[in-house]
């Protein structure tokens, strides 16, 4: 079985309150923060985008625990906002940290799951005994076009989580809900994207969300008074307090994992 051996995070040191941007565009403050319950957010300096955010995470990962790099097989990456187009940023991470070139690396791109994508792969390699390690790591740098309702919540951040067989924390399962969906995209050349207003809530977040955790539920026949803590995606505040009460899990549950918007695994902790 798949267990987490160690994990690093890195989270940009700028911040920008609600305040500043709603003044900008003549809207009241309080309305928006009790809208989508986000009161500041990190915002990549300069010289900062995905890459070197992965790059600080990953090193953080490995300063937690005493992994011999040698031992990694695999890197994936996951983000919606990769500095090239047509360029990987794996391969540029495998030179950045020191790893072995003879590894399997890749980029994801799944909006706010491809962290996710990244972590099942990376597992589906170790327990196959492909590889012994792997890191997968999930950030972002998320833009929203200037008085667009993502300019409050689009933030930057990431987390790298090496994998293997012998670990702090056993993933003991995953499971993935698709669909097609209108919800958040951008096309070649768009500086920013484009998001269906309306439809980003019932049919994409709560359809997605909501039967995922059931049927996640389902599969590992838990319930969720079997849980100490849920986290789920938080693209606000709002939304991720509404799918917990929905599933029925308690506040003092699901309050812990609030944080600053960020491309996140969507798996839920036992």
């Amino acid at each position: 079985m798949s267990s987490i051996v160690s994990y690093g995070s890195y989270v940009p040191r700028y911040r920008i309150k609600v305040e500043e941007i709603a003044r900008e565009w003549g809207e009241h403050p309080e309305n928006i923060k009790n809208g989508i319950m986000i009161y500041s957010k990190s915002v990549p300096g300069p010289d900062e985008d995905v890459l070197t955010i992965s790059a600080e995470a990953a090193k953080n990962a490995f300063r937690r625990a005493n992994v011999d790099r040698k031992t990694i097989g695999a890197i994936y990456v996951g983000s919606e906002s990769h500095p090239y187009a047509v360029k990987p940023t794996s391969s540029i991470l495998v030179e950045a940290l020191g790893l072995p070139y003879e590894i399997h690396s890749a980029d994801y791109e799944f909006a706010c799951k491809a962290g996710t994508a990244a972590m099942q792969n990376v597992m589906a390699m170790v327990d196959s005994g492909q590889i012994e390690r792997g890191i997968a790591i999930g950030a972002d740098t998320s833009q929203g076009a200037p008085g667009d309702a993502l300019e409050y919540s689009a933030s930057a951040g990431g987390t790298a989580f090496i994998i293997g067989e012998e670990g702090f924390a056993d993933i003991n399962a995953t499971l993935s809900f698709t669909t097609d969906t209108p919800d958040f995209w951008r096309r070649e050349g768009e500086r920013y994207p484009s998001h269906g207003g309306r439809f980003t809530g019932e049919p994409a977040y709560f359809k997605h969300v909501i039967t995922a955790a059931k049927k996640m539920m389902e599969k590992m026949s838990t319930k969720p008074e079997d849980y100490d803590y849920a986290v789920f995606h938080q693209p606000n505040g709002k939304f991720p307090t509404r799918a917990a009460k929905m599933l029925g899990f308690r506040e003092e549950q699901y309050r812990t994992g609030f944080s600053p918007r960020t491309s996140a695994t969507h798996i839920p902790v036992q």
